[in-house]
């Protein structure tokens, strides 16, 4: 899969991902502060984005090991986002309602580039056999040889 088809699912996952966050935060802003409506959800829309980019972006298996590295994915979009918001809002008052999503589109493509780099890393082996070594975005599925990646044929399990 190319880049550009990443980049365009990653901005589909991200429409999806905006819409869940923007959502959350309406809901908690009727009973939080701005700031923890922020940082709730977005905890809880990052969660969702994993498993969206996992499986529909970068078609690569979802791990402990990914899941626990991608709110690195995040880490510079949470900066941005949270102190643009609060530019946005206590310096420029701007609107609390419609900050957070002029600051998502900032952080979009530094996300990108670093969720792709987390995602389609290649799991590592204690100890690598010869042939394991992985490209990315190829994560062996159930019943494939380590050592090719392919699907054995019948009887040859």
């Amino acid at each position: 899969m190319t880049v550009r088809i990443q980049l365009v699912r990653f901005a589909l996952v991200g429409v999806v991902n905006t819409g869940t966050y923007y959502g959350c935060y309406l809901l908690l802003l009727h009973r939080l502060p701005y700031v923890v409506s922020h940082v709730v959800a977005f905890l809880l829309s990052m969660t969702g984005s994993f498993f969206l980019n996992s499986r529909f972006t970068y078609r690569t298996r979802p791990t402990w090991r990914k899941f626990l590295l991608f709110p690195l994915t995040n880490a510079a979009n949470f900066v941005i986002t949270t102190v643009g918001v609060y530019l946005l809002v206590d310096v420029a008052h701007y609107s609390s309602r419609y900050s957070p999503l002029v600051t998502a589109a900032v952080a979009v493509p530094i996300t990108f580039a670093v969720s792709r780099l987390i995602m389609l890393r290649p799991e590592r082996d204690p100890a690598p056999g010869p042939g394991q070594d992985l490209g990315p975005g190829q994560d062996l599925g159930p019943g494939q040889d380590p050592g090719t990646g392919q699907d054995p044929g019948p009887g040859e399990e």
